[in-house]
């Protein structure tokens, strides 16, 4: 299970982005988890379902209905950004896009929990976190770092 974070409103590249990544994801076999709603969530779940794979959407509400169209299994929280620990807690590992504070805090907890942590075109820099250039590249270095974690 891979979490894929990012922003929830995203301009055309890193939507690219996403969805690649999740593609790439899905033709792996992994299971992509993430935040459930717009922007970086749906663009990386829809890559996943054009890939036949399985999305988790970890939502911030009570209401299931708000996970986008292409959430296989929505688990609501109630929590608002409280679930990005769920997020991570339930991931494996993280690749992040750009986003905001709540991509950040993502990881951060990966970081603290020790869970491998990737990036495509961010905009820090983290020394416990590789960055790539692609989304190929970044998918691959993530499940090689899975698979020997």
């Amino acid at each position: 299970m891979i979490a894929v974070c990012g922003g929830g409103e995203v301009d055309g590249q890193t939507a690219e982005l996403a969805e690649q990544i999740g593609y790439e994801l899905a033709q792996a076999g992994a299971v992509v988890v993430c935040g459930g709603l717009g922007g970086v969530m749906e663009k990386a779940c829809e890559g996943a379902k054009r890939g036949g794979g399985t999305t988790v959407g970890i939502l911030p509400g009570t209401d299931r209905r708000a996970a986008n169209a292409f959430v296989d299994i929505p688990i609501v929280t109630g929590m608002a950004q409280g679930r990005n620990a769920v997020i991570v807690h339930t991931a494996d590992a993280v690749i992040a896009l750009p986003g905001a504070f709540g991509t950040l805090s993502e990881i951060a907890l990966a970081v603290n929990m020790g869970k491998p942590v990737v990036t495509v075109g961010s905009w820090w820099t983290i020394p416990e976190v590789k960055a790539y250039d692609t989304a190929g590249e970044a998918v691959a270095g993530i499940l090689e770092t899975v698979a020997t974690h």
